[in-house]
């Protein structure tokens, strides 16, 4: 029998790997032997998920710490000389240069960092700098880049932190694509959700799906919403409020205070999906993201900015409109257009949801890693 080659992913976070790698992890669990390198204080957190998977704790934080960071980097390079993996796969940032750099020390044949969007795409500056800076150092330690977008591979090109023989898109973009059957529309999801939030089936449903950030453009939406709203209008904030953002979201709203509905973080969003007629995403800066996939694949059409990430995972006038980051009278006024043409919504819904099934879904998605990896890290 023969060994199967051993492949590591690493990442920062528990919820990258709920969200966007079970399916990658388990599907490579059939042909690998993986270990998941995380950032967490239980070991188990995979168990109820059938991923059978190794999990590895090393306490890599999300900010900056040279203290801190060193210890993690001397972590990983002591797992990684103890383990000698033929792969390192990294997701996030901080993760993908701690992780490269282990690697690179250690020699790992095989060395992945998967680019899911930028944090210094919006700032300025000293700070801009150093975190591009740190972007370039992942970029050129890797053996194999990966971008989840050609929009974003474009931007990284532009801006010089990789070129175009190093960095490449699996498919047609996306981490993780969409599971076709958890995000299908289903009437009677609508009927019962639109009830339990007493909402009439003839309004119009606006929905925002996503954690509660400045750089997601919500306080835009709600200063739009409440410019543009009408009577039979609602709007649905879900996702975790990690700014403590909603206070000064109803402070903007409070003339349509009513219509607004913040229902927290959700374990199931295609049912509050369910209840709307339109998804709105007016970021400033997007990897490929995958809610607004998420949404065409629910035949629900796309409101968002014109921005890389955004543009991936949008055709403008097919699954959805497009307004400048931050232009707040023009999400106005296509909020308005889309409420008042229903058969507008149900064109760029149905569109969406074919390009969803056709080039988007999990299945597809998964089936493009384990071709890579089966490039990079051959089967015997």
């Amino acid at each position: 029998m023969s060994v199967k080659p051993k492949i590591c992913f690493i990442t920062a976070s528990e919820l990258t790997v709920r969200w966007f790698l079970l399916d990658q992890l388990n599907a490579l669990g059939q042909h690998y032997d993986v270990t998941l390198i995380v950032n967490t204080d239980n070991a188990d957190f995979l168990v109820d998920t059938g991923v059978a998977v190794r999990v590895l704790p090393v306490r890599i934080e999300r900010k900056i710490s040279l203290w801190r960071d060193g210890l993690a980097l001397l972590h990983l390079m002591w797992i990684m000389r103890r383990e000698k993996f033929a792969a390192v796969h990294s997701v996030t940032p901080k993760a993908g240069l701690l992780a490269m750099l282990a690697a690179g020390i250690c020699r790992v044949p095989v060395r992945i960092h998967t680019f899911t969007g930028q944090v210094w795409a919006t700032r300025k500056g000293s700070a801009r700098r150093l975190l591009k800076l740190l972007d370039t150092v992942t970029a050129r330690l890797t053996t194999h880049l990966l971008v989840d977008g050609f929009k974003q591979r474009d931007f990284l090109i532009d801006e010089q932190v990789t070129t175009a023989v190093r960095a490449s898109v699996l498919g047609h973009g996306s981490l993780h694509g969409v599971d076709i059957s958890q995000f299908a529309f289903k009437p009677e999801v609508r009927k019962v959700m639109r009830q339990k939030l007493n909402l009439g089936l003839g309004d119009v449903v606006f929905i925002y799906l996503g954690r509660l950030n400045p750089d997601k453009g919500v306080l835009d939406l709600a200063a739009a919403f409440t410019q543009a709203a009408r009577p039979n209008w609602s709007w649905l904030i879900v996702g975790p409020d990690e700014e403590k953002l909603m206070p000064e979201i109803m402070r903007i709203c409070e003339s349509v205070k009513e219509m607004v509905h913040y229902l927290g973080a959700s374990k199931h969003p295609e049912n509050e999906m369910a209840a709307a007629d339109v998804l709105c995403l007016p970021s400033y800066r997007e990897g490929f993201n995958n809610t607004v996939m998420e949404a065409a694949a629910m035949s629900i059409p796309v409101l968002a900015s014109r921005i890389y990430g955004i543009t991936d995972a949008v055709v403008e006038g097919e699954t959805g409109l497009l307004h400048a980051p931050r232009a707040v009278d023009e999400i106005v006024a296509k909020m308005r257009l889309l409420a008042d043409d229903a058969d507008l919504r149900k064109r760029l819904g149905e569109q969406g949801m074919q390009r969803a099934q056709r080039d988007f879904s999990q299945a597809y998605v998964t089936g493009e890693v384990l071709a890579f990896y089966e490039r990079v890290v051959p089967l015997d």
